[in-house]
């Protein structure tokens, strides 16, 4: 039988299995290799078949895929388990929680990934406890991430999305010269919350474009980001143009103060919970743009939206919200804000690279090969399966387990 999944077919043997969920309703998997030597659980559809092809051919894994697109509960997942399960390739969206690894311990599982680059929807101490190594997808987001980032800016300064409602709805007539005025970000500022990877290309991608200034914080200071400013400014000095300056600031209040865009990219923990929320609203200039491609809660919806009604010609672009999927009261009949459903990450190579990364995760873990010792994941990348190296590209509790890593002589 088969099944419409976005991944290419695969060259094993597959069949769809109907699995009771409880209260009588069914899980839709797809089957692959049912031959394997190990049970691998991948809880939605992937990108690409690279990763299909490494966990089967590679790691001999037979691999029961969900075909559904609905988000997997608790006890769902735990029925899917049974009778037994050696790893898992999961969601943001899946609460895995210490119970929720517990049963994946008792049901014979000793690897999970995730396949994002947070994780803040795993309690990875709960699982460190029960001896499961945690997985996750860095260093294929960054550039696709920085790009939507960059995106939204730029929607929400020329006003794109109002302007192709506007004409989708047969509104234009004449060529008027107040026709969606919108705002030049040239020579403006830009503030960056979290100069991590991702953060830092956003910056360089803002400053190199628009000739913007770039400020950040962030707990540590990036010598790489303030390098490759200033070596663009005297670039710019050196071919007679206006250079362009960075400046690393001690508090997020100085950002939203000073910036003319902010975009924010600090990971999500009890600091950075609302970070974003009335009071530092406030705070920003009048004609703001604020942009959120790292994780819903770190603004507070119901506040955002309260300040978008007041403020008309203050912009948000959002790439991730606070109750995702769903939106507060409000926000989608903002003019003054563009959402977009969490694809920041969303192109082919990215998608499928980080489908690949979290099946080596757990494949590797399953034969026993250590731990990829470099944060350079692109030996694992536009290779066939066959050709990626034998090792977990990262594991976020490798020290805590004592996990081998791969020798300095094979990166």
């Amino acid at each position: 039988m088969s099944h419409s999944i976005p991944t290419s077919p695969s060259p094993n043997d597959a069949s769809i299995i109907p699995i009771a969920w409880p209260f009588g309703s069914k899980i839709p998997i797809i089957t692959h290799n049912p031959s394997g030597r190990f049970r691998v659980l991948v809880t939605k559809p992937l990108v690409g078949d690279t990763w299909l092809n490494l966990l089967t051919t590679v790691y001999h894994c037979r691999v029961d895929q969900v075909t559904s697109t609905t988000a997997l509960t608790a006890a769902q997942l735990k029925s899917l388990f049974l009778p037994k399960v050696d790893a898992v390739v999961g969601q943001l969206t899946e609460p895995w929680t210490p119970d929720l690894f517990a049963a994946l311990a008792a049901a014979g599982g000793v690897a999970y990934s995730n396949v994002a680059v947070g994780y803040d929807n795993v309690d990875v101490a709960g699982a460190t406890r029960v001896g499961i190594a945690v997985g996750n997808t860095p260093g294929v987001l960054t550039e696709a991430t920085a790009e939507m980032a960059v995106s939204l800016v730029m929607a929400c300064a020329r006003r794109v999305v109002e302007a192709d409602a506007f004409m989708r709805q047969g509104k234009y007539e004449l060529w008027l010269p107040n026709l969606f005025i919108g705002k030049l970000l040239s020579g403006k500022t830009v503030g960056v919350i979290g100069a991590g990877r991702i953060g830092s290309t956003a910056a360089i991608m803002l400053a190199r474009g628009f000739r913007m200034d770039v400020m950040y914080y962030d707990k540590y200071p990036s010598k790489k980001l303030e390098d490759t400013i200033r070596s663009f400014s005297e670039h710019l000095v050196a071919n007679g143009e206006k250079g362009v300056s960075i400046t690393r600031v001690g508090t997020p209040e100085e950002i939203l103060e000073q910036c003319d865009v902010v975009s924010l990219h600090p990971n999500l923990d009890k600091s950075t919970h609302h970070l974003i929320n009335k009071d530092r609203l406030a705070l920003m200039k009048r004609d703001a743009i604020l942009v959120n491609c790292a994780r819903g809660p770190i603004v507070n919806e119901v506040d955002l939206v309260q300040h978008c009604r007041e403020n008309p010609e203050f912009f948000a672009g959002l790439d991730v919200f606070e109750d995702e999927p769903l939106m507060k009261p409000g926000l989608k009949d903002l003019d003054n804000v563009v959402i977009v459903p969490h694809i920041a990450s969303a192109t082919f190579w990215t998608r499928s690279g980080m489908s690949i990364l979290a099946a080596a995760n757990v494949g590797a873990i399953l034969h026993k090969d250590p731990v990829w010792a470099s944060p350079d994941v692109s030996k694992f990348l536009d290779v066939p399966a066959e050709s990626i190296p034998r090792a977990a590209p990262s594991i976020v509790n490798r020290k805590e387990l004592n996990l081998n890593t791969t020798p300095t002589s094979k990166l």
